[in-house]
């Protein structure tokens, strides 16, 4: 599913128009993104838990060339399902 498929599946859902989907749908991306970049965590019950990891500089190999390369630390968004996609199957 992309995006726009998304913004018209949340439009049905709600009794919407897919512009007022689109924004709440916009509206909760950027909110999100502030907050984690300020090192909050988000966690919406019954979907998951989305939180910002450091991950530490290392070294790797290129595949190509087969040197070894320094990898810069850098922050990743994780995200854990809630208990309710834990038990999809």
């Amino acid at each position: 599913m992309n995006k726009s498929e998304l913004i018209a599946a949340m439009a049905l859902k709600a009794g919407l128009t897919k512009v007022q989907a689109k924004n709440a749908l916009e509206a909760l991306m950027d909110t999100s993104k502030e907050a984690l970049k300020k090192g909050e965590k988000i966690a919406l019950i019954g979907f998951g838990t989305f939180s910002v990891l450091d991950r530490k500089a290392r070294t790797g190999h290129n595949p190509r060339t087969g040197k070894s390369i320094k990898i810069p630390a850098k922050k990743i968004v994780k995200f854990k399902p809630g208990a309710a996609f834990a038990k999809m199957k």
